[in-house]
C-alpha cells in the first residue's frame, strides 16, 4: 500500500491460489476472501471509490524466483460503472512496464459464470474485464 507514494486502495489480492476466484454474481457483488492472503473487495465499493473522484489504477505483478520477477501498469483514469452498467469498465493513460493489456477490456461489462455479458459465444467468466484468459 506504500507503493509509488501511498494511497492504494487493494481490491484484488491473489497470492497462494487458496481461494478460488470462478465465482458467481453476488459473491464479485458483496465481496470474499481475505484481504492479507487471497481476496476481493467487492463491485460495489469499487464503483463508489472510482466514481467519486478520478481514480488511479495500478497492477503489480511479481513473479516468485528465484530470481523474484516483478512488473507493472498504471492507468492514469479507472472507473467502474454501477450494477445497471453491470459494472462496465473505463480506463485511459497506461504507462509502465507490463503491457497495456487492459485497453481490450475499455467498455466491457462484468462477467460471471452464472451472468455472462462478455457478448461472445462461449462464456469468458474466468477472468473477467481484469485479466482475461478465455475458456472454450
Amino acid at each position: 500500500m506504500d507503493t509509488d507514494g501511498g494511497g492504494w486502495t487493494v481490491f484484488q489480492r491473489r497470492v497462494d491460489g487458496s481461494v478460488n476466484f470462478d465465482r458467481l454474481w453476488t459473491d464479485y457483488k458483496s465481496g470474499f476472501g481475505n484481504a492479507y492472503t487471497e481476496y476481493w473487495l467487492d463491485l460495489e465499493s469499487i464503483h463508489k471509490l472510482t466514481s467519486q473522484r478520478n481514480a488511479t489504477f495500478r497492477v503489480d505483478l511479481i513473479a516468485p524466483g528465484p530470481p523474484e520477477r516483478s512488473a507493472y501498469a498504471v492507468y492514469s483514469s479507472f472507473d467502474v460503472g454501477d450494477e445497471s452498467s453491470k459494472y462496465i469498465l473505463t480506463v485511459d493513460g497506461y504507462s509502465g512496464n507490463a503491457g497495456n493489456d487492459l485497453y481490450q477490456h475499455i467498455g466491457k461489462m462484468f462477467t460471471t459464470t452464472d451472468n455472462d455479458n462478455d457478448g461472445l459465444a462461449y462464456n469468458n467468466s474466468d477472468r473477467w474485464w481484469i485479466f482475461r484468459r478465455c475458456r472454450r
